[in-house]
């Protein structure tokens, strides 16, 4: 009889711990979880996802966008125009005035510089630091460098005058476009001898970057930027840029003086657009 007890005692003993390691198990996943979303990490596999505004009206659909979205495919007659006719927030994506389109969210594979259109945006003092690009059609964060989270709509985030970072965030970022079919259309400009060097151009509508193709950072004010001659870039810096030009339709709708109101960056946080672009 003692026997039986002991052999029953010691089912249930180690059923207790096998009970207490499950909740433990169950405690650290969800917390790595927590950390992941605090992080602001994309989570899950890239997916595209169709959103509609059939009516004219506004419509969501629900989608994790932490690593942000980019249009890949406009379906409707009435044009997908960013922060006007679609957008996105942290419970998902918005169409609005007969928008169709789909878009692409979920992670990114990092192929490096000179493949995938890339970019690279820092605060390196922790303040805010904006990067121009051309994000008409997206912008997803690719690969964090910085010990400081990259948060999208706290410490990070774009608009209408191109990425921008802040308290400390540096990360590289994917600028979404048809670029195949413009690529006769870009410009490119190179620093191989790590010095000084200028591509005359015009530029007196702005110049965007798409795609850095040096292992060396094209930082906006320091290793490159443009003036009245034209792009110039410094210390290795070798980048593909576009060229605005606002007589040309596809420029028409897109507006990136700083004192338009359905412009405003996205933020959570707090409101700055009110300062200087660069």
């Amino acid at each position: 009889m003692k026997k039986v007890r002991l052999q029953r005692f010691e089912i249930a003993f180690c059923c207790f711990v096998l009970a207490l390691l499950a909740g433990s198990l169950f405690m650290n996943s969800g917390r790595a979880s927590s950390a992941a979303k605090a992080a602001g990490l994309p989570q899950g596999q890239a997916a595209t996802i169709y959103c509609a505004s059939d009516d004219g009206h506004r419509h969501g659909c629900p989608v994790d966008t932490r690593g942000g979205v980019e249009l890949v495919r406009q379906k409707s007659g009435d044009r997908c125009i960013f922060d006007r006719t679609w957008g996105y927030d942290d419970r998902g994506i918005w169409v609005d005035r007969g928008c169709r389109a789909d878009f692409l969210v979920g992670q990114v594979a990092w192929d490096g510089f000179g493949e995938g259109f890339n970019v690279y945006c820092s605060s390196d003092d922790g303040g805010r630091e904006t990067c121009p690009v051309d994000a008409r059609r997206g912008v997803r964060l690719i690969r964090q460098r910085s010990g400081s989270p990259c948060v999208l709509g706290q410490t990070w985030g774009y608009g209408p005058r191109g990425i921008w970072v802040d308290r400390g965030c540096r990360a590289d970022f994917r600028v979404a476009g048809d670029w195949t079919a413009k690529a006769a259309a870009l410009v490119y400009c190179a620093s191989d001898d790590m010095h000084r060097h200028g591509c005359r151009v015009d530029t007196h509508d702005g110049v965007y970057l798409v795609r850095q193709r040096s292992g060396s950072d094209c930082i906006f004010g320091r290793t490159w930027g443009f003036d009245r001659e034209g792009i110039w870039v410094d210390r290795g810096c070798r980048a593909d840029f576009e060229i605005v030009d606002r007589r040309e339709e596809e420029w028409r709708d897109w507006d990136d003086r700083p004192n338009r109101e359905e412009h405003r960056d996205r933020d959570d946080q707090r409101d700055r657009d009110d300062r200087p672009p660069y």
